[in-house]
């Protein structure tokens, strides 16, 4: 008898972590600021608990001030290392002990805007593509002082949706430029954004993988995956997250949140 083709599983477990340090370094504490009546992590978490495909939704603290405010509001929270080096291992150590989660998303805790149908996407890249190890998201650039700007990470795809290289460097460059260049349909320039779908399995691995010498050159943790051959999915969105690094970013979100 014939063997039928294995079926893809278009719907795979997914939870979100959101990795959550009390002593950021440029804006210390901010993730309980509460100039809005909430702290910072609660508008971030409320609005990542509106994406409709994952399971669950926890936080990872590095310090029971942080899980103490989760509790508050009735969040849910898992404790972690403080001595982890980065959120993504934060995530990691929190994932280990999900046996039943296919999907791993990493919403940053300081980006109270976040788009709940950015997480759903990144979901459903993994849940389509099986050969993808993660997914991250782009937005167009239609600034030129953004394409220039080294601290807007640029990333260039292939004709299939899947990360080519990431810099903070202008790619594509244009050695002859124009202007119109920007408003070029479909896009020729993507910013990336920094929101990350993970495979399980494959996110356990990832802190072994050892660090790529574009990553070092670049500083960007994503080269390291494909400088290992791995394939990002990217999902392209109209607009760019707004996350929260310095005061006047904060101030900024309040003045949004107050004239809603």
């Amino acid at each position: 008898m014939k063997e039928s083709a294995p079926q893809l599983r278009l719907h795979l477990r997914s939870q979100v972590v959101i990795p959550a340090r009390l002593a950021s370094s440029r804006l210390p504490r901010k993730l309980l600021l509460g100039e809005t009546g909430k702290p910072l992590i609660q508008h971030t978490y409320e609005a990542a608990s509106l994406a409709t495909r994952p399971a669950g939704i926890c936080v990872a603290a590095d310090h029971e001030e942080i899980a103490q405010a989760v509790r508050a509001f009735g969040g849910q929270v898992r404790m972690t290392d403080p001595a982890a080096p980065s959120g993504t291992d934060r995530v990691a150590e929190v994932a280990a002990k999900m046996d039943d989660v296919d999907i791993v998303v990493n919403v940053q805790g300081d980006e109270p805007e976040i788009s709940h149908t950015a997480i759903d996407l990144a979901i459903q890249l993994l849940e389509e593509d099986p050969g993808a190890a993660m997914s991250t998201l782009a937005t167009p650039i239609r600034q030129r002082r953004n394409l220039e700007d080294p601290a807007c990470v640029k990333v260039v795809l292939d004709g299939q949706g899947q990360a080519l290289y990431f810099s903070r460097a202008p790619i594509p460059y244009a050695r002859d430029w124009d202007d119109q260049l920007l408003k070029s349909e479909p896009p020729r320039f993507f910013q990336h954004i920094g929101l990350y779908a993970y495979r399980r399995e494959f996110l356990l691995e990832l802190a072994n993988l050892p660090p790529a010498e574009l990553e070092e050159i670049e500083k960007l943790e994503q080269l390291r995956v494909l400088a290992a051959g791995h394939t990002i999915r990217v999902g392209v969105i109209d607009e760019p997250t707004i996350g929260v690094d310095t005061k006047a970013d904060y101030q900024a979100f309040v003045r949004r949140f107050r004239n809603c």
